[in-house]
């Protein structure tokens, strides 16, 4: 049961942040702060997701050669403003082609 409990709660929050969004009047979304921390926000979530799936392993840290050079190959791909599409592709085909080697 303590796990329903868990779902819901977390539905709610995520419609009433969503809710929030919907109904902050614009002088507040105008205002530079507020703007700049609504910019560096996802690229900081993104960056910490990136760096668990990267360095993770279930509880603990492990620096896998695969990942890093899937990782390191799609740095470059950014570097030379790929596609999105090509950056997963080519991460995971570095990934993939070391693992197999």
């Amino acid at each position: 049961m303590n796990v329903w409990i868990a779902i819901v709660v977390t539905g709610l929050g995520c419609y009433a942040l969503k809710f929030g969004g919907l109904v902050t009047p614009q002088r507040v979304l105008d205002e530079p702060r507020v703007r700049r921390f609504t910019e560096v926000v996802p690229v900081a979530l993104l960056t910490g997701l990136v760096a668990v799936q990267a360095l993770a392993d279930g509880k603990a840290l492990e620096f896998d050669g695969a990942r890093m050079a899937g990782l390191s190959a799609a740095v470059v791909a950014l570097l030379l403003r790929a596609p999105f599409l090509v950056v997963l592709a080519v991460a995971a085909g570095v990934a993939a082609g070391l693992r197999l080697l």
